[in-house]
């Protein structure tokens, strides 16, 4: 697992690769099988998906709903292959999968294709079954992923979607300077993740730190909502330790119950358009003397003075953010888990691709 931490600097970049045209800024799919006009003519698109990729597609709700104006529904795939959902006219279906086998998706995927809905996958493994049954996709290029939690595998996906939402955001008419700022941002990406892995001493202290709680609650807002599930499950799927991902204005219908002296909170809140929201959260769970750790911005010289601990990722736009957060909370994870003797790649009751249902 850390091996595969410390090889996103470059997995992000494969990823990447083939789908970035500096000369026309918009990115190029060519295994969708689409042509534009399709694409143009999407009125609502459906995402499937299990686990960490389900929180993957969740930014890719974000991204497409902000960036394409395109209305987008995130569903659990196992929940999805039982509904009677309706199908609207005009709508793309994704399935999310890395392994490319998992059994629920792969059922939801064989019943909006048997309706007539145009369905792509995004996987890691070239020639899956997702990817032999889908009428496109988009391949991660992540290299193969040993460790059973996600890393390098996930933080590809997130990359992937913001690729494809400006893909449809420029389809719709985006202007090219804004698609431009973008594609300079994701070029800048590994060297903000060179950062962040240079700072690995102290994310292990902050790993320390809550080593030994009971639970531990993940919040986040917007963009970085997602990726608090996704370090919640992290901290689960390695260390054992019980932890909660929610939005951070959420907190106060019911879980802010869970908070005391002993339950730690670690909460996303880079420099955005959020940030004194979420900042008000820590408020409330500090006056109920509940410790935080904040990860947060590298100029913000505010967050320090309202937390017990701060992890800095660089400043970035807020769909970048993500991210960068995702390293942090992967190596959180990682270093609880050392800490507390566990089988870290191999972690009990676990598989690395579910393919039953």
């Amino acid at each position: 697992m850390h091996k595969e931490i410390f090889e996103q600097t470059s997995s992000i970049v494969s990823a990447m690769r083939g789908h970035i045209d500096p000369e026309a800024l918009i990115p190029r799919f060519g295994g969708l099988n689409m042509s534009d006009e399709e694409l143009r003519n999407t009125k609502r698109i459906v995402f499937a998906a299990c686990g960490s990729s389900f929180y993957a597609s969740l930014f890719g709700e974000y991204l497409i709903e902000e960036f394409a104006r395109i209305p987008v529904e995130v569903e659990y795939a196992s929940e999805l292959r039982y509904r009677n959902a309706p199908i609207e006219p005009n709508t793309l279906f994704f399935c999310m999968s890395q392994s490319g086998e998992t059994a629920d998706t792969l059922a939801a995927m064989r019943e909006y294709k048997r309706q007539g809905v145009p369905t792509l996958g995004i996987v890691n493994v070239v020639g899956s079954s997702i990817a032999r049954e889908t009428s496109g996709g988009i391949y991660l290029h992540a290299g193969p992923e040993i460790g059973v939690a996600t890393t390098k595998a996930f933080t590809s996906q997130l990359v992937v979607l913001l690729l494809f939402a400006l893909h449809m955001a420029r389809l719709r008419g985006m202007p090219a300077e804004r698609a431009d700022e973008i594609f300079k941002e994701l070029q800048a990406l590994p060297s903000y993740i060179e950062h962040i892995l240079q700072d690995e001493a102290s994310i292990k202290n902050v790993a320390e730190y809550i080593a030994g709680a009971q639970t531990v609650l993940y919040l986040g807002r917007g963009y970085n909502f997602p990726i608090a599930l996704e370090g919640a499950l992290k901290l689960k799927e390695v260390s054992y330790i019980h932890a909660e991902g929610c939005p951070a204005a959420e907190i106060k219908h019911g879980p802010i119950a869970l908070v005391d002296e002993s339950t730690p909170s670690i909460i996303i809140n880079p420099k955005g358009p959020l940030y004194d929201k979420v900042m008000n959260t820590i408020e409330e769970i500090r006056a109920r003397k509940g410790p935080v750790v904040a990860i947060a911005s590298k100029s913000d010289t505010k967050i320090q003075q309202h937390v017990e601990r701060v992890l800095r990722i660089p400043d970035a736009p807020d769909y970048i953010q993500p991210i960068l957060a995702t390293i942090v909370v992967q190596l959180i994870g990682y270093h609880a888990a050392v800490i507390r003797g566990c089988d870290i790649d191999k972690p009990r009751n676990l598989a690395k691709s579910v393919t039953v249902e």
